[in-house]
């Protein structure tokens, strides 16, 4: 790829890109080691990912990593590999209950553990304790992703992937997505009627929250045009003092592969990692532009100001737009987000 490739459908793409948009790759490995996660720190500047499921070698099992990826001043990365603590790793969300700071990630476990909700600690020993790993004693199928609300709750998505895949036992629930409440141990079906539910992300004043369904694609590989590559909006309401999502609509459809990791910036846009790179919709659901990756993308995270980090497997892209880009979730999570400006 020698020169970076942006479609623009409308011209608010452009504000975005601003005029010196540019994409390169930052670190690369011979193994998939950027591939979901996603969590930027910016007090710290440190970006932890999580790889896709490979094999350490011939004839073993296939693991997943956590890495802790790490930034000089001259601008070069460095990935640390973080002891194997939590169960094939998936999604995750900068997390800090007062007890507890670090990250949150979605363990997919395995046919001997189960799949949960996992606190991991951001720094040496990398401590972890589990959250939650059941529905009322049915056990979750295989957490994808994760969305922590400021009023404290946790939202996260339960496809079976594991159990596609052959990783996980049979299902024992449908594909749904869920509401955790750490300060009470309420846990609760939020929205279900998904092939595949993968993505999940608020708008910036938590107004709105958006769901991916991912089932276009299954977890043994197989493709099927006729399912679900849509991302669906639902009002976050409130009634009986409890949050509800309502009023599903479909908000877009992604015309190469699936949309799978979503955020949003602070002017609401949502950004979606798609078979084809990273495309962009406006807050009413237009198409603003697109950014090509060969191969696509499973995820990505804001990082400082105009600063996108794309998680391409085997490599970590950068991309750089206009200065006014900030992502929701970086601002909201971190009160010292000038400060690294």
């Amino acid at each position: 790829m020698d020169q970076p490739i942006f479609l623009v459908y409308n011209e608010q793409f452009q504000s975005i890109l601003g005029t010196g948009a540019d994409l390169k790759v930052a670190f690369e490995e011979d193994f998939p080691f950027a591939y979901q996660g996603g969590v930027y720190t910016p007090a710290n500047d440190v970006l932890y990912v999580t790889s896709n499921q490979y094999s350490l070698a011939t004839g073993q099992d296939k693991v997943a990593i956590v890495s802790k990826m790490t930034r000089n001043i001259y601008g070069q990365w460095a990935r640390h590999q973080v002891p194997n603590q939590v169960r094939n790793p998936a999604g995750g969300a900068a997390y800090d209950d007062g007890v507890l700071d670090g990250v949150l990630f979605c363990a997919q476990g395995d046919m001997e553990n189960p799949t949960g909700l996992v606190q991991m600690e951001a720094d040496y020993p990398f401590r972890i304790r589990t959250l939650v790993n059941n529905y009322y004693g049915r056990r979750f199928n295989s957490l994808k992703d994760v969305a922590v609300h400021s009023d404290g709750s946790i939202y996260f998505t339960d496809p079976v992937y594991g159990h596609d895949q052959g990783l996980r036992p049979a299902p024992e629930l449908p594909n749904q997505v869920y509401r955790f409440d750490p300060h009470t141990g309420d846990v609760r079906v939020v929205a279900d009627g998904f092939g595949r539910p993968s993505g999940i992300c608020f708008s910036p004043k938590e107004g709105t929250c958006y769901i991916s369904d991912t089932e276009f694609i299954h977890g043994n590989g197989h493709v099927d045009f006729e399912r679900a590559s849509t991302i669906y909006a639902y009002d976050v309401g409130d009634r009986a003092q409890s949050k509800f999502l309502m009023n599903r609509r479909v908000f877009a459809m992604a015309d190469v592969g699936v949309p799978d990791g979503l955020k949003c910036d602070l002017a609401g846009n949502v950004y979606a990692a798609c078979g084809d790179g990273l495309s962009v919709w406006s807050p009413g659901g237009v198409l603003l532009g697109k950014v090509l990756v060969p191969g696509g993308l499973a995820n990505f995270s804001f990082g400082r100001k105009g600063e996108l980090f794309l998680l391409n497997g085997k490599k970590l892209w950068i991309l750089r737009v206009a200065d006014t880009v900030k992502g929701a979730l970086v601002n909201r999570e971190s009160l010292r987000y000038e400060e690294v400006d």
